[in-house]
């Protein structure tokens, strides 16, 4: 079987009722669409597929067609290559992810075009509460879970940054290097 070569993160979709999109249906749309290795995780828009030799403006493309043709649905979509998804995981602050008993971490993946130090002034830090670092093309988000109803991670969603991201806990982030056939970074 061949391996998947990109990870496309679809953002908004079955979240709260709202632009369902069964997984097993996308699977195969994507599938007929000619995508090989067609896998998703969870319901919240994360497909792993294989398209060797496709640039990912082109398979975001594809998967945009796809969700609008098939399920009416009108969505960000953001393909990083495989080995985008493994470098940003393994970047990842020192610790970042470590004490998942004490913090929330999350990872906004940004749209091309986008750096980490131009969308970090988006994530309002709580002092005590909130940190967060700029990567390369994702900003790493850290909240105290204690405090997390103080965190301010939810007013980048007012953020005309936000159209710009796609957000993924790090736990997902680590799983799906896994299923790219990596070992996925110890949870602690």
């Amino acid at each position: 079987m061949t391996a998947p070569t990109h990870v496309v993160l679809i953002r908004g979709i079955n979240v709260g009722g709202k632009n369902p999109v069964p997984m097993a249906q996308l699977r195969d749309a994507l599938a007929r669409r000619g995508y090989g290795a067609v896998s998703t995780y969870i319901q919240s828009g994360n497909v792993l597929l294989a398209a060797p030799g496709a640039y990912e403006e082109k398979v975001s493309a594809d998967v945009e067609a796809v969700l609008n043709d098939s399920f009416g649905v009108t969505s960000v979509v953001l393909t990083l290559s495989a080995q985008s998804l493994r470098s940003a995981v393994a970047d990842a602050p020192d610790g970042f992810g470590s004490a998942p008993d004490v913090y929330h971490y999350d990872v906004a993946f940004l749209l091309p075009g986008t750096t980490g130090e131009q969308a970090l002034p988006a994530f309002a830090i709580r002092e005590g509460v909130d940190t967060a670092w700029a990567g390369a093309d994702v900003v790493y988000f850290r909240r105290l879970s204690a405090e997390r109803t103080r965190s301010r991670l939810s007013s980048v969603m007012s953020s005309p940054l936000y159209k710009k991201m796609t957000v993924r806990n790090w736990r997902t982030c680590t799983t799906l290097v896994g299923m790219l056939g990596e070992p996925a970074v110890p949870q602690a």
